[in-house]
């Protein structure tokens, strides 16, 4: 059977960690021999760069002059101006070719016109959708309020797929509202886990589980898009949840528990392929709950994450080269070396970047030369020989300028762990391990007392750096959520550092909410509070820390000046925070700092407004607050007849960066 071209793609969504389900997918198909392919980004760039593969593919130098001047361009420029020309059609972007060939000696002239010849095709091509296709293509779908761009790209992948049929769709999303995905796109998603022999493939192969294979990491050099935790092993020891909490998506992704996934084998052969990584991010929903909770600890321990664990970091290029000309042996059922040249080229050319910024003088210019010669400035035109060819200078070149020392490295239950199940003896077992941070969940403030025993817990056993998801907008209320925000920062007393993360509840299968992030919780929250909430919470960068001060500063000292920041117009609670609060008050402490007359400005206008709003009486009040809490500002919004009501509403309309014009005009 010939080599089938597969397509995997993740939506241009920002996110933290990789598509576990696309590595696991590009290690099936790699293993059986298919060329695999991973992208990540904007979809009109990625037809023009394939539109520019397919013309490059044909390109003739030996009889073709302009050809060669395009190659020769792409040699020493790179194929950014093609590539925007083909997505564009504009014809300035060709004017630097054009004018590269007047010191060619291999033709006399070359102009835009001779260009549009060989390249104009490719333009109309994209113009018409005519795109290169693949065999197969599969989407990873994340959060339902990333619906947009699940659609385009699954619509985009149906333009680059031989047929339709070939179109695979999976993951969060498709699992939680297929139904809705299949509505819009005509393709029915797979759902759930990967757990069952040939769950993505009809050409049945071996006894292959998907779920189980390791991640091939080869994907992720071959985009630009750099995920926050990729230096990471990332899976699961267990699968599910015992508890089957209304606002959590968990029992319909993973309907049964699964005491004990073993990881061991995988990580070592993520070592063999990739190299070590840094950190242990295990994805588990209720670790706490398993009953061979001992044994995932021990292999934990096994894996290189006991406690005060430290590491040395992979050798970079030889990962790269090495992969590059002898491949890499994923060690599923093939049992052979696999490759992927495209994402080696590019991490080669990135590494000689990376070396060229570290030399000077001549040593840069040589090795400048070099790469030029030998086609090796952009992976475009980098071939195996040339890699060889250069592999001597350039690996005495990266050992003398990078040397690998000893770092530590840490395990992260990502997902939270049960407070409820906190034992001394579960706590003292986790605390043999590297674990930073220990994040428990505190999901209402009914579960204060069994939470607060589970920090205590940790701090006796020596576990100092905690973290925690704090669901709000589903049944609380605002105060609850200050109480336990404010409960962290007394716990840090005990000389703990804790950092909270409040995460607003999203609806995930109801239909007027799940295509987007508008769910208002009924009947204590409002578009205004949730803005409020969020408007500090992107100052400090989504979380919370220890600091009373700055947290005093933000949510204020009590429930009554929570309440005040929750009907503060948005323009005054960030203004407060236009100079980062979080780092300054880190620096300076409660000293004066340089950017206090910020502070002062915003205040006074802060005052000016608060006192307005607290003469209202309680009809007016009852009035502006039916305006307010919709969040809603127009001249249109705020025109009402009451004239008290209708300044105060003005505040309202103030702008982020109109403080101070504000300010200027009561003066």
């Amino acid at each position: 059977m010939s080599k089938r071209k597969i397509l995997l793609l993740e939506p241009n969504y920002k996110n933290k960690y990789p598509p576990m389900g696309l590595m696991k997918i590009a290690s099936y198909y790699r293993c059986r021999g298919d060329n695999v392919r991973f992208y990540k980004g904007d979809l009109k760039l990625f037809a023009a760069q394939l539109l520019f593969e397919d013309y490059f593919g044909s390109i003739d130098i030996g009889n073709s002059p302009i050809d060669k001047v395009i190659y020769n361009y792409i040699v020493k420029r790179g194929s950014s101006e093609l590539v925007s020309y083909i997505k564009t059609g504009n014809k300035s972007f060709l004017k630097p070719i054009a004018d590269f060939s007047e010191i060619s000696a291999d033709v006399e002239e070359c102009t835009i016109n001779d260009l549009l010849d060989v390249l104009s095709v490719y333009n109309k091509r994209n113009k018409t959708e005519d795109f290169p296709k693949f065999d197969r293509v599969c989407v990873t779908t994340l959060f339902t309020f990333y619906w947009k761009q699940n659609i385009a790209t699954i619509e985009f992948a149906k333009k680059v797929c031989k047929k339709v049929k070939g179109v695979s769709v999976g993951g969060i999303a498709a699992s939680l509202v297929p139904d809705y995905i299949e509505k819009e796109t005509g393709i029915k998603p797979y759902v759930g886990l990967l757990d069952v022999p040939f769950a993505y493939d009809n050409d049945k192969k071996g006894d292959v589980i998907i779920d189980e294979l390791p991640l091939d990491y080869s994907i992720l050099d071959e985009i630009d898009y750099r995920y926050p935790t990729e230096n990471a092993y990332f899976g699961y020891m267990t699968r599910g949840c015992t508890n089957r909490c209304s606002f959590c998506a968990v029992p319909k992704l993973e309907p049964d528990y699964c005491n004990f996934i073993g990881i061991k084998e995988k990580i070592e052969k993520i070592d063999e392929c990739f190299g070590a990584k840094r950190d242990l991010l295990l994805m588990d929903n209720n670790v706490f709950a398993s009953d061979c909770f001992d044994k995932i600890i021990d292999e934990i321990k096994d894996c290189g994450f006991e406690k005060g664990a430290t590491y040395i970091p992979a050798n970079e290029y030889d990962i790269a080269y090495r992969n590059l000309i002898n491949g890499f042996n994923l060690g599923v059922w093939a049992r052979k070396r696999v490759f992927n040249d495209r994402a080696y080229y590019r991490k080669l050319i990135q590494i000689y970047d990376e070396i060229s910024e570290r030399l000077d003088g001549k040593e840069k210019g040589d090795f400048y030369s070099k790469r030029e010669e030998l086609g090796l400035l952009y992976f475009e035109t980098a071939t195996k020989e040339a890699v060889e060819t250069i592999h001597q200078f350039a690996k005495l070149l990266y050992d003398k300028h990078f040397k690998q020392n000893s770092r530590v490295r840490f395990i992260d239950f990502n997902q939270g762990l049960d407070g409820r199940l906190v034992t001394d003896k579960k706590m003292k077992k986790i605390s043999e391990t590297a674990i930073r941070p220990l994040r428990i969940a505190f999901d209402h403030w009914s579960m204060k007392k069994s939470y607060e025993k589970a920090v205590k817990t940790a701090i006796k056993y020596k576990i100092n750096n905690l973290s925690n998801y704090l669901l709000y907008n589903f049944n609380d209320h605002p105060d609850e959520l200050y109480e336990r925000m404010r409960m962290n920062i007394e716990l840090c007393d005990l000389g703990v550092t804790i950092y909270s993360f409040p995460m607003k509840y999203h609806p995930i299968d109801d239909p007027d909410y799940f295509r987007n992030r508008d769910y208002i919780g009924k009947p204590h929250w409002n578009r205004k509070f949730i803005r409020a909430i969020q408007a500090v919470l992107n100052s400090t960068h989504g979380k919370i820390g220890r600091g009373k001060t700055f947290f005093e500063a933000a949510f204020g000292k009590d429930i009554d000046e929570f309440h005040k920041i929750l009907w503060m117009p948005e323009a005054l609670i960030i203004q407060r925070y236009k100079y980062d609060i979080v780092k300054r008050r880190e620096y300076y402490g409660d000293k004066p700092t340089p950017y206090d007359d910020v502070d002062e400005r915003t205040s006074n206008i802060t005052i000016e407004w608060w006192k307005k709003f607290n003469a209202l009486t309680e009809k007016q009040r009852k009035k502006a607050e039916q305006i307010i809490i919709e969040h809603r500002f127009t001249d249109d919004d705020i025109d009402v007849s009451d004239k008290k009501v209708k300044e105060v509403l003005q505040f309202y309309q103030i702008k982020r960066d109109d403080t101070k014009k504000t300010e200027e005009k009561s003066e």
